[in-house]
């Protein structure tokens, strides 16, 4: 009897306290997750995207949090790539309860913010602690009077593409993270050889306004969206005198000839392109393809001089949560890990830069089969700019910008008159 009677006390003992650690492990898991927990009631989330089936860290991101929070679902809505942002537009309109919104554009978040249809985040992140500095200034991009309503998770940069088949057989250094726009243009001078079939252009623009008027803007003092856009001046200035010289390519032939900006550069026929980072992925494809077969390397974008090096251009894919859904707080916990250091690594680890580009995010990139070494400093950001930055007359100063840009860069007109023509147009257009 006596042994029954130690025997119940000892297994009652050890169920108190497994109840016990079961509750601090209840408590500590919400409190470490925001509020949801591996140990809570069953939770399923919607989140809307495109393309899931072609992109593959929708759903690696997915398994990875899921496999930290098993009592929490994630189902994907597709929608249409080329008509995402509208079609979700029209969704949220009609009273659409996904819990979690992908954001492709800013002119998107503009419109969904000032419509309500997306909340603040400020509280969470103020009770969570979160350092928004880790994002390189894109949280302040996306921050509108005093309010942020999305998380960045992925980010394309401006960064410098260069063929060092080209560089050592000029027998010139490759170029370095720290490479104003005049030292851009003097090494494209030093490049430039040859005539006819053989000749190699020491860079290269391609036919986009972006390539030219977002070098403009990464000192911070002006935007594209401005009064006066005299600040535009010294950048088409050199730009066009290298088209003059025959450093560049010829605006007018590009855009006849509709040649795609990836054409010459991996025909080898110049030296440099500044281009977004997406182009990354498309010469790592093609190398392996065996489509070209030179080495090739990437550098920071080049800078005003004055500007911080690592200061760039991009763009921002966020996440927000719709204010229809009744999982707000689940769906912020699954948007601080995606967003955050852990989905950074997934996302990296399927070939895309992630937004928050810490070093150990930037390695995992790096490492992949194909991508340059060198590609760990080159992608180190301070500060990106927004190509395109909230506005609601967004799209029309982008249609004038594009028609200016256009007439400069084909000689139609000079550079003072085109960006004097810009300037009075565009005031009319906020007016």
């Amino acid at each position: 009897g006596v042994t029954k009677m130690t025997t119940w006390l000892n297994r009652r003992g050890m169920n108190l306290i497994a109840a016990l650690l079961a509750v601090l492990f209840t408590i500590s898991g919400g409190l470490m997750a925001g509020g949801v927990s591996a140990q809570g009631e069953p939770v399923t989330l919607t989140m809307s995207a495109w393309d899931v089936a072609t992109t593959p860290y929708w759903q690696a991101v997915i398994d990875a949090y899921e496999a930290a929070n098993p009592n929490v679902t994630i189902e994907l809505v597709d929608l249409p790539s080329a008509d995402y942002q509208d079609v979700m537009n029209i969704r949220l309109s009609g009273g659409d309860d996904t819990d979690i919104i992908t954001v492709k554009d800013i002119p998107g978040y503009s419109a969904m913010l000032t419509r309500n249809q997306i909340i603040p985040l400020n509280e969470y992140i103020e009770r969570d602690g979160l350092d928004l500095s880790v994002y390189s200034g894109a949280a302040e991009e996306l921050t509108y009077e005093g309010s942020i309503y999305g998380l960045p998770f992925r980010s394309d940069i401006w960064i410098l593409f260069y063929n060092k088949a080209i560089f050592d057989a000029a027998g010139v250094e490759y170029p370095d993270n720290d490479m104003t726009w005049a030292e851009f243009d003097a090494l494209a001078r030093q490049l430039t050889s040859g005539s006819g079939a053989d000749k190699i252009y020491g860079a290269h623009f391609h036919v986009w306004r972006s390539c030219v008027q977002l070098a403009t803007v990464q000192d911070g003092l002006n935007s594209v969206i401005a009064e006066d856009y005299s600040f535009m001046a010294p950048m088409y200035e050199m730009v066009t005198a290298m088209q003059k010289d025959g450093i560049v390519m010829d605006y007018g032939e590009l855009r006849a000839g509709n040649i795609h900006y990836s054409g010459p550069f991996i025909n080898g026929q110049v030296a440099m392109i500044p281009m977004g980072s997406w182009f990354i992925g498309r010469l790592v494809a093609d190398q392996a393809a065996g489509i070209f077969d030179f080495p090739w390397g990437v550098a920071a974008f080049p800078h005003p001089e004055g500007v911080e090096p690592g200061t760039t251009a991009g763009t921002l894919t966020s996440l927000a949560i719709n204010e229809k859904s009744d999982n707000k707080d689940a769906a912020w916990d699954f948007i601080k890990f995606y967003a955050g250091e852990e989905g950074a690594k997934v996302l990296a680890e399927t070939s895309n830069l992630p937004a928050l580009r810490t070093p150990e995010v930037l390695e995992i990139f790096a490492s992949l089969e194909g991508i340059p070494a060198e590609a760990t400093e080159a992608l180190k950001t301070t500060t990106v700019r927004l190509e395109l930055p909230m506005h609601p007359s967004v799209g029309e100063v982008e249609q004038i910008l594009n028609e200016q840009h256009e007439l400069i860069m084909t000689n139609s007109v000079s550079v003072q008159e085109g960006l004097e023509e810009a300037t009075s147009r565009i005031r009319e257009a906020l007016e």
